[in-house]
């Protein structure tokens, strides 16, 4: 006969129902009264051991059937091994056997052993044995008890499988005797203990201490870091000495790092943290490692409209503006010419370690082709060049690719006023000029036309003399007189008071554009570059008549510039009269 096996939970207080019965009992045809108690716990027999469960022989007529699944150690069970049931029916009205439940005795023992042992608020451990919807169920004494998920740390847990099958240790909250059911919460002994430490933490800490932490929580200005106690903000700012983005490019939840304590609120019992500051700032002696004209190389770590920032370094970053990007193009925007990435030499312009800022120049590692340009063609050279652009002061030629000279408007001509370059040249012509100046570090060449001939007006005494008679087209008429275009590209004027001998009101009653006329040459004054001419047929003594000549004709003409006034045998170049009385035709 097998040994006996008593399987026993924790004691309890209900009344157990059990008997013994001799086998006199059972076959002498003895009758045996045994009070049978519906709800209530017995100690019954195992008398059959099936595939699916066993037959429990508690004493009554028939013996009651338990599914294998209730038995706590179903390959341990044999036959006579002694078990307690609950007992929830004496007769099942189909079979009229005894309705029993080994799961329910064990429950039934294991709520009584907790309702002894524990009371809300103790502190008790379980072990978690699944997951359900709100929280976790935790085994406390044999009961399934809830924890809620709001109560399982001190944040939000994103992962509850992952407490499955640990030990914690948690705190009674809740204990409903009717519905037989516990609620325990972990969070609030997290707490009390975070409260202590953070009492002994907050004695202990000083500005400058270097301490260990976890990464709690990340944001987009920093991260807060749990110093076992009290959490602290370790501010983007403050987590490297170079660019940072985002603070996950430095730090992850649940990341043990040290941090440097920078400032303590103990009012509000905040902390401000540094990582950068456990390093030495690369700014405190930048001056000395990258002297202005030293030679570095580095990688794109961000392109703005003005400039990009290149990293020499961890923490040192140099701009490159858009202006030493290229010594001959144009750029208006840096990412025409580097990107994120882009591994790039550069050449240190300018370091200033107050700001913390360096100055970068691309085109300086380059050859300047300005200062070539002026090397090949120095001042006096002859260029030949197409126009290629040109504004209302002048014509820009192009020397070489990307290098243009400028002619200005008063450089076109000797003798003429030329109000525009269009008066002149056109875009896309060939031209020769001459180079007057070249300035490599303002990247500035300025070009002349009227400089590859002689000035006429060097000479002109040699080839005008006063009362000689010269021959001219009128080109233009105004209402003080008539110009008129001599040999050498030289303007004349006829001043209203010498178109006759009689008085003229208009100019064009006399002449008009394009009349060829003969005239007398009546002055001539080099310093201010004029000549003055005359159809009247006295002579330049006789001329103390038009002195008197009506008040009206000297309103008429008023030239206060040159101090020329009617009567006076004075002309002068078209450009010099306009600019005086502007070129309005009567």
């Amino acid at each position: 006969m097998s040994e006996t096996k008593t399987l026993t939970p924790v004691a309890t207080d209900l009344v157990d129902m059990s008997f013994d019965m001799s086998m006199a009992d059972l076959f002498g045809g003895n009758e045996v009264s045994v009070d049978f108690k519906e709800n209530s716990v017995l100690t019954g027999t195992v008398a059959e051991k099936r595939d699916n469960g066993a037959l429990i022989n508690i004493g009554y007529k028939a013996d009651g059937f338990v599914p294998k699944e209730e038995f706590p150690t179903w390959e341990e069970l044999s036959i006579n091994d002694q078990v307690e049931v609950f007992l929830e029916e004496l007769e099942d009205p189909r079979d009229h056997t005894p309705v029993l439940s080994v799961q329910k005795a064990l429950l039934l023992h294991a709520w009584t052993n907790l309702v002894e042992n524990c009371e809300e608020g103790a502190i008790v451990t379980g072990k978690v044995k699944h997951r359900v919807k709100g929280g976790l169920i935790i085994d406390v004494y044999g009961v399934e008890s809830f924890l809620p998920g709001s109560q399982i740390d001190l944040g939000p847990v994103k992962n509850m499988d992952a407490y499955i099958d640990q030990e914690l240790e948690v705190k009674v909250l809740k204990i409903n005797q009717e519905r037989k059911n516990v609620v325990v919460s972990r969070r609030e002994l997290l707490e009390a203990q975070r409260a202590e430490k953070r009492e002994t933490l907050i004695k202990e800490i000083a500005v400058g201490q270097v301490r260990p932490g976890v990464v709690k929580n990340i944001t987009d200005f920093g991260a807060f870091i749990d110093l076992d106690g009290i959490d602290g903000l370790l501010h983007i700012t403050d987590m490297s000495w170079g660019r940072v983005s985002h603070p996950s490019e430095i730090v992850n939840i649940n990341d043990t790092i040290e941090v440097v304590i920078l400032d303590i609120d103990f009012e509000k019992q905040r902390l401000s943290l540094g990582l950068k500051q456990k390093s030495q700032d690369p700014w405190s002696n930048i001056d000395e490692r990258y002297p202005k004209g030293q030679k570095i190389a580095g990688k794109v770590v961000n392109v703005m409209p003005y400039g990009a920032f290149v990293e020499i370094e961890e923490g040192i970053e140099g701009l490159i503006h858009v202006s030493e990007m290229s010594w001959t193009k144009r750029i208006t925007k840096a990412s025409e010419v580097l990107n994120v990435g882009d591994e790039v030499e550069a050449i240190v312009l300018d370091v200033q370690k107050d700001s913390k800022k360096i100055s970068l120049g691309l085109r300086q590692t380059m050859e300047n082709p300005w200062q070539i340009v002026a090397e090949k063609c120095p001042v006096g050279t002859k260029i030949k060049g197409k126009v290629r652009n040109m504004t209302a002061y002048g014509a820009f030629v192009e020397i070489q690719e990307d290098i243009d000279g400028m002619i200005h408007v008063s450089d076109m001509s000797w003798t003429r006023k030329i109000n525009h370059p269009s008066e002149v040249l056109q875009k896309g012509q060939e031209v020769e000029a001459v180079i007057m100046e070249i300035d490599p570090e303002q990247r500035r060449i300025s070009l002349g036309l009227k400089q590859l001939s002689e000035d006429p007006w060097a000479n002109i005494e040699s080839i005008y003399a006063p009362d000689q008679i010269v021959k001219g087209k009128i080109t233009k008429v105004t209402h003080f007189g008539a110009f008129v275009a001599l040999e050498n590209d030289i303007d004349g004027l006829i001043h209203i008071s010498q178109l006759s001998d009689d008085h003229v009101e208009k100019v064009k009653d006399v002449v008009k554009v394009g009349d060829d006329v003969e005239a007398r040459v009546v002055k001539i004054d080099t310093d201010e570059r004029r000549i003055g001419l005359s159809l009247r047929t006295k002579s330049a003594s006789d001329n103390s008549s038009s002195a008197s000549a009506p008040k009206k004709e000297s309103a008429t003409v008023n030239i206060p510039s040159s101090g020329l006034k009617p009567g006076e045998n004075l002309g002068g170049l078209s450009g010099a009269f306009d600019e005086a009385l502007g070129s309005k035709e009567d």
